[in-house]
């Protein structure tokens, strides 16, 4: 009995010391795998910064000229202190892999002869979302830029005859910010633009030139820009229009959010409920921003801060659970609206009750004006293989047309949808495609 409980207490003894050996053991292998990842962190960093150098020394003794216009070394939290990445640090990612890449550099890519670009046109501030909330649409202009031997501008369709001839032209002055980005100079070259965005009614023909002009010029200078922490192809056409919310989406398409956040443009896409048709009545006269923006207040009340705040809470969510009956109260707004529809649209609040009345969504002044803007619901598919009772973008239109009627208000109504494409190369010369690699539409 005795020798019975002293074995046992020995076998006790040894398992104690078994676990405590084991815990010692884990504890031993946890530190050493930490700090095996920090010495990895550490080296990799280093040789991070070692290829920044070399590229930097290599561009000295090229005398090729850097320059950081519009790029932005963000050095915002996004990672914690043992240099773990989240699934949301998409941009730290980026930047890891091109090697804290923080400056616009020459790439030695091929310069193009010509280059044709198509780009959309776009609703700014959808209600509430004053200067920070566009939309792209389903209505496009093209822009060819050709190098040549004498400066010239041609242009057709909507505004062409308006259009400058100039290099005070917008598309001009894209263009040249482009070249500016490449430290290049602009060549004499030939612009033709087919014009398909009417002129001055609200929906970014003013940004779509922009935008097409820095596309054409980045291609022709056969220059690219960074766009993870940087977007310095927003950052260039933002700077040049004031303000983010045509630009955007005709870069990037879809319902974008543009904000600036103390250093450079930020934009994020909001998404865009499947089924969504636009109704457009767009007036046969022109609006000029100057003069929408003339009418409004220098300052507002805390009372219509909060209404606007609330307004756009309700848009954004709206569009993320995809609940298109609240957009009626979603595109609200108490900031521009009012003066402008009291002021310069007499028939905008009108039409907008017409338009909800006869079955939209919604309706809102699209950017600075004249054009309404309804959004409708229950598209599918082509809508012309769809029985018509099954969506009412009919019904709108018809509304809308009729308070254009009773007002003397002569337009045209347009039904579009939104576009979750922006601004792209649809052909050029010599292209990009070759023997072993085609792009879309062999480009």
């Amino acid at each position: 009995s005795t020798m019975k409980s002293t074995n046992h207490g020995e076998h006790a003894e040894n398992k104690k010391i078994l676990i405590s050996t084991a815990m010692v053991a884990a504890i031993s292998g946890a530190a050493l795998t930490y700090c095996a990842m920090k010495y990895d962190r550490k080296k990799r960093m280093e040789r991070i910064k070692l290829l920044s150098k070399k590229k930097e020394r290599e561009e000295e003794t090229l005398g090729r000229a850097k320059k950081s216009s519009f790029i932005y070394e963000t050095q915002s939290g996004t990672t914690n202190e043992a240099g773990i990445l989240f699934p949301h640090n998409h941009e730290e990612k980026m930047r890891m892999r091109i090697a804290a890449r923080v400056a616009v550099e020459e790439d030695n890519r091929t310069p193009r002869e010509s280059v044709t670009v198509r780009v959309p046109a776009t609703s700014a501030n959808v209600g509430p979302g004053y200067d920070c909330i566009g939309m792209a649409v389903d209505l496009w202009s093209e822009i060819t830029v050709r190098r040549s031997d004498k400066f010239l501008i041609t242009a057709e369709g909507e505004g062409a005859k308006d259009m400058p001839k100039d290099e005070s032209n917008l598309m001009c002055i894209g263009l040249k910010a482009a070249f500016d980005a490449a430290n290049k100079p602009v060549p004499t070259l030939h612009y033709h633009a087919v014009s398909r965005i009417p002129y001055a009614r609200g929906l970014g023909s003013s940004s779509a030139a922009i935008v097409a002009g820095i596309v054409a010029g980045l291609v022709l200078a056969g220059h690219r820009l960074p766009c993870w922490g940087s977007e310095a192809l927003l950052q260039i056409a933002a700077s040049i229009e004031g303000h983010p919310d045509n630009v955007a989406p005709a870069i990037y398409g879809g319902i974008q959010i543009g904000i600036h956040d103390g250093t450079r443009w930020v934009t994020e896409r909001a998404p865009s409920p499947p089924g969504m048709q636009l109704v457009l009545f767009i007036p046969d006269f022109v609006g000029k921003t100057s003069d929408a923006r003339g009418v409004l207040q220098a300052n507002v009340t805390r009372e219509e801060a909060a209404f606007n705040i609330g307004r756009v809470a309700f848009l954004v969510h709206a569009l993320c659970q995809g609940n298109l009956d609240n957009l009626k109260w979603g595109v609200q707004d108490k900031l521009h609206q009012p003066q402008r529809g009291n002021k310069l649209y007499t028939y905008l609040f009108p039409m907008i009750e017409a338009a909800e009345n006869a079955g939209a969504n919604c309706a809102y002044l699209s950017g600075a004006g004249p054009t309404v803007m309804a959004l409708t619901s229950g598209a599918s598919g082509d809508i012309f293989t769809q029985r018509e009772k099954e969506r009412t973008d009919h019904a709108v239109a018809s509304a809308m047309l009729q308070v254009a009627k009773d007002m003397g208000i002569k337009g045209q109504l347009l039904v579009t949808q939104p576009v979750h494409e922006g601004a792209r190369v649809i052909k050029v010369e010599p292209p990009f495609s070759s023997d072993t690699i085609t792009y879309r539409d062999n480009i």
